[in-house]
């Protein structure tokens, strides 16, 4: 689409946008419009198909009616006497009774359309009355076989309509009706044989679209059907009927798909006689009128989409001259070489290039005034106070708080350099978003895991729940994105820019607090801080330090160490520089001592790097405990000949797994607890089985658990749970991994041998 013009692009736009509505439009109201006529359609040759059925059902009431009322009139009582047909042909008398019984069944006939014949049977006689074969004996006239069927479906005293298809092939319906002794006293049966033809006449439709119909009887039988070949089979083996005639609803229609064509089935039900009427039409005949009224708005819309053509030709070209023109003049002017495209696509990119230019315009801008801004600050950290900081901080009031990342080796060995400058930029980024209206603040990091974060505020603002507030956001921000907790020293307050360099040092030193009270504090600089402070130094703990590491007691030197922890807790101010002086003097005494003895552990400390500076590093009493009792292991742990000291080793360690075996072993907590370093002791485990820590333990408990499977009867699950396993599956691996089986098959073995 680029490289077409503007105009061909705005014609096809226009165009299309005219002729989707349109053709939704036709397709909508062509489609409304057959499904309503669809409708009224269906309901019309449904309103003409119970039309029939209420006139047959009319007329066949009428024919029954009058039957009844023969039957009432004494007719047949004349017949009685003749119990045979040569009684009955005896003389003229008996001859004149039933010829007036035959009289009176034509004039029956006479009253209905279509009647063919009827007859009139007396129970037990072997003749019949007839209107088309007169009087004649039982075995001359057709079988009465079928009368027997018919009676079955018999209720009440009322008569029953059977079809079936004379001996002369006529099919009729006919109308079985036993006479009643509430009517009568004589018995006997009355058969009115109606015409098949006058059901059609009945139901038969007048309109051209259909296709046939069908009458059914309560069994499914086909009774009239336009195809006489169907007349007396099964409905429901014909398509579609079957479903209809099983329909719950009285009355209706349907559409359905037969070979290859739409056709409509209208059905209604008639209650007195518990026949189905049905008829058939052809969709496409009865919905000529409205395709012929769709194939017109068809035309229509095509037409109006024809002459909307030109029109959006012309609208187009004029609606795309402006932009023409501009794209005409800057190419004159050489602003921009867009080779092959189109007025859209040239436009498209002279506005992209004009926003990357603003941008970078803008950020250009803003990396210079956040630039100034720390210039500013590093300048006022540092105590250059020449510059002015009125565009920078607005406000009357200052402060300024160190933050600083606990533990900061630990994190500068865990990220890398790229991960830290990152980091740097996020908690920047975030305490700079933290200033509201009345406070202003700039955040610079000063190297070694500090940060420096100047506040300048307004009188007003002047709250100690919202700054430690804000100080606690800060607090909980930078450990999410470290990963580790940070310490906020925070200075006092001062009206003069002047004094930033000195507050920094005081948050600074707050900062140190964390020494003794724990990481990640806040902790304020207060004006008295110092003054007759107590100046702590165990110089008794020094010897008795010494004497414990001649006897390599590093029990007791721990708890030496702890009573020095505990006097320097007690202190009721104890400086940071006090505390380092402290452990310092106590590594220096530790070293000189060594030395003095010629004792070989001397060359282990050496080899350990700068001792101080790791002493400077720490931030905590805790890490500084932590540190020293290491220290003094490692000493003692040289001090022993190598060989005496790992057999006595590989005892206590044996002596543990046995003892622990079947609980979670910490191999670090382990190591502490024997009084050696986890690597020494995993070396001497290296040396005496050649195998691992974990595996050492882990044979233990397989010996264990092969002891229980063979002598109890627990589960595997219970078994390996008492071993010291967390689950069956680590249990039944390393089962398999040193027995070659599983724990089940290992039991069955035992089980077989014993």
């Amino acid at each position: 689409m680029k490289r077409f013009p503007m105009t061909l692009q705005l014609a096809c736009i226009l165009f299309i946008v005219m002729v989707i509505p349109a053709s939704i439009l036709t397709w909508y109201s062509g489609e409304q419009s057959l499904r309503s006529s669809q409708r009224e359609i269906a309901e019309s040759s449904l309103a003409e198909l119970v039309a029939s059925r209420r006139l047959s059902e009319s007329a066949l009431n009428s024919l029954t009616q009058d039957t009844v009322r023969l039957s009432a009139t004494g007719t047949f009582d004349r017949l009685r006497p003749f119990k045979n047909y040569a009684q009955l042909s005896a003389d003229y008398s008996s001859i004149s009774q039933g010829m007036a019984v035959m009289r009176e069944l034509t004039n029956l006939n006479r009253r209905a359309e279509g009647v063919y014949s009827s007859f009139f049977h007396l129970e037990g006689s072997d003749y019949i009355v007839s209107t088309d074969k007169s009087i004649t004996q039982v075995e001359r006239y057709e079988s009465m076989d079928w009368l027997e069927s018919a009676l079955e479906i018999q209720s009440g005293i009322e008569g029953v309509w059977y079809p079936r298809r004379l001996s002369s092939g006529v099919p009729v319906v006919s109308y079985v009706l036993p006479l009643s002794r509430l009517s009568t006293t004589t018995k006997g049966t009355i058969v009115i044989n109606l015409r098949e033809s006058q059901l059609e006449d009945y139901l038969q439709s007048t309109n051209e679209a259909s296709v046939g119909y069908a009458l059914a009887d309560s069994n499914g039988t086909i009774i009239s059907h336009s195809d006489k070949s169907l007349l007396l089979s099964d409905a429901r083996q014909l398509p579609v009927f079957g479903d209809l005639l099983d329909s719950s609803s009285g009355e209706g229609y349907a559409f359905r798909e037969v070979d290859g064509r739409r056709l409509l089935y209208t059905w209604s039900h008639s209650s007195p006689l518990g026949w189905t009427h049905l008829n058939t039409y052809s969709v496409q005949e009865l919905m000529t009128t409205a395709h012929n009224w769709q194939r017109g708005l068809v035309l229509l819309t095509v037409i109006v989409v024809f002459v909307g053509t030109f029109a959006t030709i012309f609208l187009a070209a004029w609606l795309s001259r402006p932009a023409r023109e501009l794209v005409r003049k800057l190419t004159v002017r050489g602003y921009l070489e867009v080779p092959g495209r189109n007025e859209f696509a040239f436009l498209d990119t002279v506005f992209r290039r004009m926003q990357d230019e603003e941008a970078k315009l803008h950020g250009l801008l803003r990396e210079r005034e956040q630039d100034a801004r720390s210039l500013v600050v590093h300048q006022l950290l540092r105590g250059e106070t020449d510059r002015p900081v009125g565009d920078v901080f607005p406000y009357p009031r200052f402060l300024v708080a160190a933050i600083s990342i606990d533990g900061y080796r630990r994190y500068a060995t865990k990220h890398n350099a790229e991960t830290r400058s990152y980091h740097r930029y996020l908690l920047t980024a975030y305490c700079d978003s933290l200033f509201t209206e009345g406070m202003s603040g700039q955040c610079l990091y000063r190297g070694d895991g500090y940060f420096a974060v100047v506040i300048n505020y307004a009188e007003e603002r002047e709250s100690c729940s919202s700054i430690h507030s804000l100080f606690e956001q800060i607090r909980e921000k930078a450990a999410e994105l470290f990963g580790h907790s940070v310490t906020i020293g925070v200075s006092g307050r001062s009206q003069e820019a002047t004094c930033i360099s000195e507050l920094s040092a005081e948050a600074s030193e707050a900062v140190k607090r964390r020494m003794i009270a724990g990481s990640g504090g806040i902790h304020y600089e207060t004006q008295d801080e110092g003054l007759g402070g107590k100046y702590v130094y165990p110089v008794h703990s020094e010897q008795r330090v010494l004497n414990f590491l001649d006897r390599r007691e590093l029990e007791k030197i721990d708890a030496e160490l702890e009573r020095i922890a505990d006097e320097i807790r007690a202190a009721d101010y104890i400086s940071y520089d006090n505390i380092l002086f402290i452990y310092n003097q106590l590594v220096g005494v530790t070293i000189k001592h060594l030395r003095e003895n010629d004792n070989h552990a001397a060359r282990l400390v050496a080899g350990r790097g700068s001792v101080y500076s790791a002493l400077g590093s720490l931030d905590t009493l805790d890490d500084l405990q932590e540190y020293l009792h290491d220290f003094y292991a490692r000493i003692i742990e040289a001090m022993k000949p190598a060989e005496t000291d790992a057999n006595s080793y590989g005892e206590r360690i044996f002596g543990y797994l046995r003892e622990h075996y079947c609980e979670d072993v910490v191999f670090e907590d382990m190591a502490r607890e024997i009084g050696i370093s986890y690597s020494y002791m995993r070396k001497i485990v290296s040396e005496m089985t050649g195998t691992s820590l974990i595996d050492c333990l882990n044979r233990l408990r397989i010996e264990k658990a092969k002891q229980l499977l063979a002598e109890s009867e627990r589960t595997i699950t219970e078994i390996a749970a008492e071993v010291g396993y967390d689950n069956a599956r680590s249990f039944n691996r390393f089962f398999h991994k040193y027995e070659g089986m599983a724990p089940s098959s290992f039991r069955v073995k035992q089980k077989a041998t014993s």
